[in-house]
């Protein structure tokens, strides 16, 4: 006896994929991922620009800010009433108490693109670049709250406040100069301010062995000279003074490079321009700009560029008026 069975049938829900379906299933899947790969590369990109962007404008925002800072208390000698010009233009890589008290009128020293430049500016300098040197002393008085005791072999200017006629002040080395000059009581000894003479410049490094030019300071420290490393991926710096002719505290003409002793000690106010760079490139971005940065000696535009690579470049420029210079002439 033959028995039939019913015959069954597989669901189509059940067969599984056929081979083209699960092709055109891992294409459409590679097409996912390929959108979405490129979606976080170019979010990546993005990330990436918008860092190198903030970072450039950080450190431009940052040179100006750390020059006009130190500006703004140029030639404050505390009690000393500066007056007189030196003969000749002061060496600011002197070590001898002479030559300091003889430059004390010349509150600022530029060297329009390197020219002149001092002897102990370091080997990595980079040229053709502004050099600016200026003088001042701490604003605070050596041994009070918030301020450095007094070290030997450090510098130093005291003034005398009493009323009796005598020597007005006496600048030189803690441990070798006679600090004997006495406070308006004409009894106790009058505080003594560190003196300071900051030289800044660019550097093609960054003071820890990597190529980035940096903007630096040199230091004086009594007998010698510290390199302080400030901010990176300062490129280019320019500097205008300008110099007040008529006495009243207010800049009357600006030059690249005044000529004279006199000329520097009526300087009140400083145009400051800084070629700030990126440090890492840009993958795709060729600079083709070309960027000015004031004026020269002669009143032709300072120029740099085109640098024709990939790194974003951007001017930063800020005017600062030295308060104790053009002070000192408005009162008068």
């Amino acid at each position: 006896m033959i028995i039939s069975r019913p015959l069954q049938r597989v669901s189509r829900s059940e067969r599984g994929l056929s081979l083209v379906e699960l092709m055109i299933s891992i294409t459409l899947g590679l097409l996912i991922v390929a959108a979405l790969v490129t979606v976080f590369s170019n979010v990546s990109k993005s990330r990436s620009e918008l860092e190198r962007g903030s970072e450039q404008l950080e450190n431009g925002r940052a040179a100006i800010e750390v020059l006009s800072e130190d500006l703004q208390l140029a030639g404050f000698y505390g009690e000393v009433n500066v007056t007189g010009t030196p003969t000749a233009l002061p060496d600011p890589c002197s070590t001898d108490p002479l030559v300091w008290a003889d430059a004390m009128p010349v509150h600022v020293q530029g060297f329009d693109q390197g020219a002149g430049a001092p002897t102990c500016m370091p080997a990595s300098t980079i040229a053709n670049t502004d050099i600016l040197t200026l003088r001042r002393t701490k604003a605070c008085v050596a041994g009070t709250a918030g301020c450095d005791a007094v070290v030997a072999g450090q510098a130093y200017v005291q003034a005398s406040t009493c009323s009796t006629p005598g020597t007005p002040y006496v600048i030189g080395l803690s441990g070798t100069a006679n600090f004997n000059l006495t406070a308006i009581n004409c009894t106790t000894a009058a505080g003594l301010r560190r003196y300071v003479v900051n030289t800044y410049f660019l550097s093609s490094d960054n003071g820890s062995g990597v190529a980035v030019p940096t903007l630096k300071r040199l230091e004086f420290n009594g007998a010698a000279f510290t390199e302080t490393p400030l901010v990176e991926g300062i490129e280019r710096i320019e500097f205008e003074y300008g110099v007040d002719t008529d006495g009243n505290g207010t800049p009357d003409v600006y030059k690249a490079s005044p000529a004279t002793p006199e000329e520097w000690g009526n300087v009140v106010t400083i145009k400051i321009y800084a070629l700030a760079r990126s440090i890492d490139p840009s993958p795709g971005y060729i600079d083709t700009k070309t960027y000015t940065l004031g004026n020269d000696a002669a009143g032709l535009p300072v120029t740099a560029g085109p640098f024709n690579n990939s790194y974003r470049r951007h001017v930063f420029n800020g005017v600062v008026r030295l308060i104790n210079p053009s002070g000192r002439r408005e009162s008068q």
